[in-house]
């Protein structure tokens, strides 16, 4: 192994001390709680991002879950859904599945807006397990005129 640090590899520089001796490495003593998947499990949303001349058109569904268990936050060009579906199964107070496959529990989606929106003027509304959110698009000059300076 080489001392000089310009012929040296990334993999090499990483494992040496500044005085070029090996750094030594032990085991970590850290275990993680055995339940930690289920504290940590959060599923994500299916959208369906469209437009109109004059709106952004977010869908997703979301069958399952309560209006009131649902968030919708607009931050500049973030959107955000979170929400909460709580099984039927689990309200019937069964303990097993055979076969699972719709999540239920906490999920959210944040998504980047694909133009400038006017976030005071959304809405959105809940039919049926689907969540439908309308955000007016923003209106930008198209022509910026641009001042030409002679030298």
């Amino acid at each position: 192994m080489s001392k000089d640090k310009g012929n040296s590899s990334v993999f090499e520089m990483i494992i040496n001390s500044t005085d070029g001796q090996p750094i030594g490495a032990k085991p970590s003593d850290f275990q993680l709680p055995e339940n930690w998947q289920e504290h940590q499990q959060e599923g994500q949303l299916a959208v369906d991002v469209a437009e109109t001349t004059k709106d952004l058109i977010i869908v997703s569904t979301i069958a399952g879950a309560l209006a009131e268990k649902l968030e919708v936050y607009l931050h500049n060009d973030l959107l955000t859904i979170r929400g909460l579906r709580v099984s039927p199964i689990n309200e019937l107070g069964l303990d097993s599945y055979f076969h699972q496959e719709c999540f239920w529990g906490k999920f959210s989606r944040t998504i980047v807006l694909p133009v400038d929106v006017k976030s005071d003027l959304a809405r959105a509304e809940y039919n049926n397990g689907v969540l439908l959110i309308k955000i007016p698009k923003q209106k930008l000059e198209t022509k910026v005129p641009i001042i030409i300076v002679e030298e």
